[in-house]
């Protein structure tokens, strides 16, 4: 059982990336911005615990899915915010958007919309920490279809054939998914193997699989794979399953469970909408406070009063950015090759 202190921070900070992306995509509803656009919406549990086990020197690449990522590491919102809006406040001048966004103050080496294309940057990141003997590792985030690319095979086998303090993080939103063009859905997944893990454990690589929205069951299999990783017992591979949040099932991401209301941590008939079989089942911000008031007897007030705390964080923000002006047409060509 994780501790009444952890399970607070870990919350809060779920709350922080899914208050985000609800911001988002209200704001995605009134104001202009190119590119696609993806939510963290459903996968918060796994990005909170793998966040709190990591220190300061830890390196991290990621993926399109990044914002609850770069949130959750302590970058800060209004420049998350401004970055997907194109402002000159965001994190890259605004040149980034949602899918380019990273911020290197908090470790990300990288952000890209190429399926699978962070992980050969983790896996160099990892050789060069090895070579100037640092405890810190290197985290790759990447989904399920990213296994499907040759650059995640050949550095996982490269991290493995050198003990690279790697840690592959497959977050795996495929786990229910219909295919077909009649559920509007498919599995971003093509893989012949009968399990993702039979990949990583072929190259003798220490693997794991976790239920994506647990809080505890991660924990319970993240803190002694850092510590090995810590220690040079490297590289390690978990794959996080996840019940895709029905938001995103559609080419823009929608809120079809409605803004989250907490109320469904204590009224399991709290949630209206079609979907409330998966907030009741799958959600992990309601899954955790339901767990936090069992195990830790937190009351209804301290759960709504941590929320407030972050709904009025994220709205200074929001204005924040809102505020901030796009960049000049006179930069467009700043930083170009040719």
């Amino acid at each position: 059982m994780i501790s009444v202190d952890k399970g607070l921070r870990i919350f809060r900070n779920m709350l922080l990336a899914r208050r985000f992306e609800e911001a988002m995509i209200k704001l995605w509803e009134t104001v202009d911005v190119e590119g696609y656009r993806h939510v963290y919406i459903g996968q918060e549990a796994i990005g909170a615990v793998v966040m709190d086990a990591l220190g300061n020197g830890d390196l991290l690449t990621t993926t399109h899915r990044n914002h609850g990522h770069i949130i959750m590491r302590g970058a800060d919102p209004k420049r998350a915010f401004a970055e997907i809006l194109g402002r000159v406040d965001g994190f890259n001048q605004g040149r980034g958007g949602s899918a380019g966004m990273t911020d290197r103050n908090s470790g990300f080496l990288s952000t890209t919309g190429i399926v699978g294309g962070g992980v050969g940057t983790s896996m160099g990141a990892g050789l060069a920490l090895k070579i100037k003997n640092k405890r810190d590792i290197s985290v790759a985030f990447f989904g399920d279809g990213g296994l499907e690319e040759g650059i995640a095979f050949e550095s996982m086998n490269f991290a493995a054939l050198y003990d690279l303090p790697v840690l592959f993080i497959c977050e795996n939103n495929s786990v229910g998914v219909v295919t077909g063009r009649a559920q509007n859905e498919w599995s971003s997944s093509s893989i012949s193997a009968e399990t993702l893990g039979d990949i990583p454990r072929s190259l003798k690589i220490a693997t794991k699989v976790v239920d994506g929205a647990d809080v505890e069951a991660i924990d319970d299999v993240l803190t002694p794979l850092v510590d090995n990783l810590r220690k040079g017992i490297a590289p390690a591979f978990v794959e996080m399953r996840t019940h895709r949040w029905p938001g995103s099932r559609l080419i823009d991401p929608q809120l079809v469970t409605g803004i989250t209301d907490l109320n469904s941590i204590w009224d399991k008939n709290a949630n209206k909408t079609d979907h409330a079989d998966w907030v009741n089942k799958y959600d992990p911000i309601i899954l955790l406070g339901r767990k936090l008031m069992a195990d830790n007897n937190l009351s209804q007030e301290q759960l709504i009063t941590l929320d407030l705390d972050v709904i009025e964080e994220l709205e200074k923000a929001k204005n924040a950015a809102l505020e901030s002006p796009f960049p000049s047409s006179i930069s467009g060509l700043t930083g170009t090759f040719a």
